[in-house]
This record gives structure tokens, C-alpha cells and sequence, in this order.
């Protein structure tokens, strides 16, 4: 049983800070969200977006008469990309300052609403001085943000419940992660409702990053009970209806179940953190922008396993039940449980290697050196099970290059 793996005698932190309005039709509490705001006194908010997905999940279509109908003027930056840069968050932010926007609403995925919590920081009167690279070159304490609502359009990022931020530079191939608490949004809205027309490989792509969340939070060395907990759930759920949603995309109880999944892989790694996998797909799409997250994550992920299975088989035998049937939590089941989950992935549709993907033997060295360079990673490298080597990063990824069978 997992429960053997748990230090009784470390103090651990339980985290939940965002009010998160879930559930069909959970739109509609924009009006609440926008009562606040003008008792709070704020009269302009900064909207960050895409092109597409304001509009194309009918969110606009319900938040901009409430901002209207109350008199909060809006600045709409719709430059959001996949795998947000600084630049975009200073466009963002100069934007923003143009209204004197006191709060922002993010509109989208993870990248959506990370441009949205890090604008909100240089927003901040406090903050005036510095710009997004400094910022996630950690060159200040980010300890202030402008209120921040979350409108989450996929499920399987979570941060619209969670203390992070991600974004890139890209002159230096960093990708680097905030974490601080003045990144929880005020108020989040998980629509199922709003996830119908995800793509289907953006369908795949998030439900595998909220999998990989709760993967690396519960054998982190800041895992507890309640993390663990989550994991399971989280994967049992992931496993039952991202079959279902990709089969019928329309189907509200899939979408409504992999978004509870979303959302308890954000608050499990808000509190265990993370580690290997996602500190080394960093530096993947660091140098290839375009490759989605959740793809770069599913490459990585057999390979993690096999090299951190012996550290916590008991967590990652009840957490990959429903993936690989009869793993019994013994040490020695690493390479069957890391065979079986990329089976999973190849039978859901990520058949991917970084073979496949434009990466080379030759670029081992360059990935392993960001993995370790890139501000901020070295924390969620100190947070894995079995010590973060060179020599295991380097593994890692030698090991994903090619399907493990």
C-alpha cells in the first residue's frame, strides 16, 4: 500500500486558495466575478487571449456585456501563442497600462492564463520598474499581483487553481516556472461545457499534462496523503473518459470528469510539486517552440517512470492501476509499468517519439545542459524521487528517443 511510503514526521503544506466556480453553466458567474471587481473599485480590466478562443467557446459572447453592463472598461491582447514568450507579456502588459487595467482575466489554456498571472505582477504598481524577463529571470521578488480570474478553456492545466506560471525567452532557449503565491487567481471558472470544441489533440495533449501533474507530485519528496489521494483519482479518471471525450467530443460527462481531473492535477501539484518530466520537457519545447506540452510530456514519460519506479513502487502501482492491470507496487516491475503506460499512449493516439519529432542524439547535450541551467527547474529537479543526475537526465532523454519496445 502506498500509505508505507509517507513520512508521518515531515511537515508538509495543504494548499487551496482559488474560488473555482465548476460545472455546466459555471460561465455565467462572470456577473458575480464582475460585481466584485466594480466593489473592489476596479473600473479596467486586461484580457488575455488568443485569435480564436474568446469566441470560439462563446466565453466573450457572456463576459463582455457583463463588463459593459457594469461600466468596466476592457483591453482585449489576443497575441497569446502556445508556449507564451516574454515579449508577448510585455505586449500584454503595455496594453494593459494603457487603460490602467487594475485586474486581468485570462481566456484559454495554460498559456492563456500564465500570460494573464504574469501581466497582472508587472501590472502592479510595485512592479512598474521591471519588465517579463526580469521577472522570469527571477531578477525580483514576486511577492504582488493585480486580482487575476482564471476562464479555463481545456482541462488539463490546472493553473487556474494553482501558484504557477510558465513562459519562455527565447534568445536563451529558457522556459523557465514561477511559483509564488501571488499567482493564485481570485476566481476561476472550469466549464465543461466550454471544452466541447477542444480540438482533438489538444483533447489528448491537456488530459495527459493533468496525468503527468499528479505523476510527479505524488513521488515527489513533498508528496503527502492528500496528494497521493488526488493522483489516483486524477488517473482512474483519465483513464475512464479520454477514451469517451475523444470519441464523442460532445459528451459533458467526459469533458465534465477530465476537467475535475484537470483541476485536482492542479491543486495535487500545487502542493507535492513536480519533477522530472516536466523540468526536462522544458528544455524541449525551449528549442522547439511549436511542440505542444502535453506531446513533450507524453515522450518523456515512459522513461521517467522506468527510472523512478524503484523509489516509490507502491504510489506509481495504485496510480497506473487502471493503465497497467496487475502491478503489485514491487521495485523490480519498473520496465512493465513504463511499457505499459506508452502502450496507453500509442493506444490513445501519442505515438510520437523524439525521433519523430526533429530531435537527434546530438541534441542530448544542449536539452540536458538547459535542464539544469534554465532558472527555477533546479527546484523541481531537487523534488525527484531518485536524485537528478546528469546521468539520469541524459538517460531520460536517450531513452525517449525511440519506443521502449
Amino acid at each position: 500500500m502506498w500509505e508505507t511510503r509517507m513520512n508521518i514526521n515531515q511537515v508538509v503544506e495543504i494548499r487551496s486558495k482559488t474560488l473555482c466556480y465548476f460545472g455546466v453553466g459555471a460561465l455565467q458567474k462572470v456577473n458575480d466575478i464582475c460585481d466584485y471587481l466594480k466593489k473592489q473599485g476596479i473600473s479596467a480590466v486586461l484580457v488575455t487571449t488568443d485569435e480564436i478562443v474568446y469566441k470560439v467557446t462563446g466565453v466573450w459572447e457572456v463576459l463582455q456585456p457583463a463588463l459593459e453592463s457594469r461600466g468596466i472598461k476592457y483591453a482585449l491582447y489576443t497575441g497569446v501563442v502556445p508556449n507564451p514568450t516574454v515579449d508577448g507579456i510585455d505586449e500584454a502588459v503595455a496594453i494593459g497600462k494603457k487603460i490602467n487595467a487594475g485586474a486581468v482575466i485570462g481566456i484559454g489554456g495554460g498559456s492563456a492564463i500564465d500570460t494573464g498571472k504574469s501581466a497582472a505582477v508587472l501590472l502592479h504598481p510595485d512592479y512598474v520598474q521591471y519588465n517579463a524577463r526580469d521577472q522570469y529571470l527571477l531578477k525580483f521578488d514576486i511577492e504582488k499581483a493585480v486580482p487575476i480570474i482564471a476562464i479555463n478553456t481545456t482541462h488539463g492545466t490546472g493553473t487556474e487553481v494553482d501558484r504557477f506560471a510558465v513562459a519562455s525567452i527565447p534568445e536563451l532557449n529558457y522556459k523557465p516556472a514561477l511559483a509564488v503565491d501571488s499567482l493564485y487567481p481570485v476566481f476561476a471558472i472550469d466549464d465543461p461545457a466550454i471544452m466541447t470544441k477542444l480540438p482533438p489533440g489538444q483533447t489528448i495533449y491537456t488530459a495527459i499534462d493533468a496525468l503527468n501533474h499528479v505523476v510527479e507530485a505524488a513521488t515527489s519528496v513533498a508528496t503527502n496523503p492528500y496528494v497521493v489521494m488526488l493522483a489516483v483519482e486524477t488517473a482512474r479518471l483519465v483513464a475512464k473518459y479520454l477514451p469517451r471525450a475523444k470519441a464523442q467530443p460532445e459528451d459533458l460527462t467526459a469533458r465534465y470528469y477530465l476537467l475535475y481531473a484537470s483541476m485536482m492535477g492542479g491543486i495535487c501539484f500545487d502542493n507535492g510539486l513536480l519533477h522530472y518530466t516536466h523540468a526536462m520537457e522544458h528544455p524541449l519545447s525551449g528549442l522547439k517552440h511549436d511542440l505542444p506540452h502535453g506531446m513533450g510530456l507524453a515522450m518523456l514519460l515512459p522513461a521517467v517512470i522506468n527510472c523512478i519506479y524503484p523509489a516509490c513502487p507502491e504510489i506509481l502501482a495504485s496510480i497506473f492501476a487502471p493503465y497497467v492491470p496487475g502491478l503489485k507496487g514491487e521495485p523490480n516491475e519498473a520496465a512493465l509499468c513504463a511499457a505499459g503506460v506508452e502502450e496507453w499512449l500509442f493506444n490513445v493516439g501519442v505515438t510520437e517519439k523524439l525521433s519523430d519529432m526533429g530531435y537527434t542524439e546530438k541534441d542530448v547535450d544542449t536539452l540536458t545542459k538547459l535542464t539544469f541551467e534554465t532558472p527555477s527547474l533546479s527546484l523541481l529537479l531537487s523534488m525527484a524521487p531518485v536524485e537528478a543526475t546528469e546521468a539520469n537526465v541524459r538517460k531520460i532523454y536517450m531513452d525517449s528517443m525511440k519506443p521502449m519496445q
